[in-house]
């Protein structure tokens, strides 16, 4: 089995795969609170307690983090841990199979990386990809595979939030859709603000990078959203085309075959 860890700001995801290549599937997922502090000791205890029984059927680890506090202690603990096993983090140096043609690659995140990377293998088409974490990432990806840059705007909840802690008379609200983009409250208005004004933003983008770029303009373009709000902005936007909840770990299991193929040691199909 191959376990994946996607570390962000917010939350650290973890994936545990079957099988290689066409064959593989996602089998079981957790979720867990993102803390800069923890050690590599820790995140090794937590992430065995959520594994149970699958922890000794291992095979292979690929992981990624935008936290650099914890990029370091997940270095150290798969050494420490896992070291037994082939593993691969995602950074600069790693290859990934995706040209990155910006200014400066090694600052390009790991989880735009493998973002690109998964949606174009899934759709095997020019895509843009919008993932609605602590920030709002939209990336654009040729028809080639190439990471031609993108977009990063603030997150929906850390917005919210900022809101809530600089305006004296508003609080934090539940983020969910309101009865209508008129609120008759504050709280449905902040939702209102939220929820349709994020689907606006996201829109406007896309359709800034259909303009500007001409092989984007056709309707053969992959709009795909992933991330823990998108399944809250996606009914709003007119833009939008699929979800990919685990996009970020199909991209991870991606990285880590592509890598093992080259080593010539592939790990072989789990039942």
């Amino acid at each position: 089995m191959l376990l994946t860890v996607d570390v962000r700001n917010t939350n650290i995801v973890l994936g545990l795969f079957t099988g290689v290549g066409e064959y593989s599937k996602l089998v079981q997922d957790w979720r867990m609170r993102t803390d800069p502090r923890m050690t590599a000791d820790e995140l090794a205890l937590t992430f065995r307690g959520l594994l149970g029984q699958h922890v000794d059927q291992i095979t292979g680890v690929a992981a990624l983090s935008t936290v650099p506090s914890v990029l370091r202690e997940i270095r150290v603990m798969l050494e420490r841990y896992w070291g037994h096993v082939p593993h691969v983090v995602v950074e600069p140096g790693v290859r990934t199979g995706v040209p990155l043609l910006v200014d400066n690659p090694k600052e390009v995140g790991a989880d735009r990386i493998v973002n690109s990377l998964a949606a174009h293998y899934l759709y095997e088409s020019a895509c843009i990809v919008v993932d609605f974490g602590t920030s709002t990432c939209i990336d654009v990806v040729s028809a080639k595979g190439e990471f031609l840059g993108g977009c990063i705007a603030p997150g929906l909840e850390i917005s919210t939030d900022a809101l809530a802690s600089q305006s004296a008379a508003l609080r934090k609200v539940e983020l969910v859709r309101p009865r209508s983009v008129v609120g008759k409250n504050t709280v449905e208005c902040m939702q209102s603000g939220a929820v349709f004004g994020f689907a606006g933003l996201v829109d406007g983008l896309v359709r800034r990078v259909r303009e500007e770029l001409p092989e984007f303009s056709g309707p053969d373009v992959a709009v795909i959203a992933t991330g823990d709000s998108a399944p809250l902005i996606i009914p709003e936007s007119s833009t939008i085309e699929h979800l990919e909840r685990d996009l970020t770990l199909e991209g991870l299991r991606l990285v880590f075959e592509r890598n093992q193929a080259r080593r010539g040691s592939g790990r072989r199909p789990v039942e």
